[in-house]
């Protein structure tokens, strides 16, 4: 997947534009919902990364959590978080490394991650029981 093909992708799958808070090429997606980031899209240099390798690279950082981190970690073209919580954060080449279909599970999963919690109504003390 390329920068191009993630705009499109994340604008028709989840109707949310990309926003420009650095105001340069790097961008975020927010979720509508909770207004979290789900997705921080850059372009870096493959040394910044670890990688022995000339130029830049356009990358996403997604939200994966602890628990699945290690399952997703050590994938073609998946590593750990750039400039985001390592725990929480991986980051996805798009470079054609990494399988498309991978991209847009770990998208879906970051989007459900930031999704808002529904709040529960507290208990009204004064209403009358049913049983009553």
């Amino acid at each position: 997947m390329t920068r191009d093909e993630l705009l499109s992708y994340v604008f028709d799958t989840y109707s949310t534009e990309a926003e420009y808070p650095w105001m340069d090429e790097n961008f975020i997606f927010r979720h509508q919902g909770s207004r979290k980031w789900f997705a921080v899209a850059m372009r870096i240099q493959y040394r910044r990364l670890g990688i022995a390798k000339e130029g830049s690279v356009d990358i996403v950082d997604v939200k994966c959590g602890p628990f699945l981190m290690g399952a997703y970690r050590g994938q073609p073209g998946i590593l750990p978080g750039y400039h985001m919580n390592k725990d929480n954060w991986i980051t996805i080449l798009l470079d054609g490394t990494a399988d498309d279909v991978l991209i847009k599970e770990l998208l879906q999963l970051s989007y459900d991650l930031t999704n808002s919690r529904r709040k529960t109504k507290p208990h009204d003390e004064t209403a009358p029981d049913a049983g009553t």
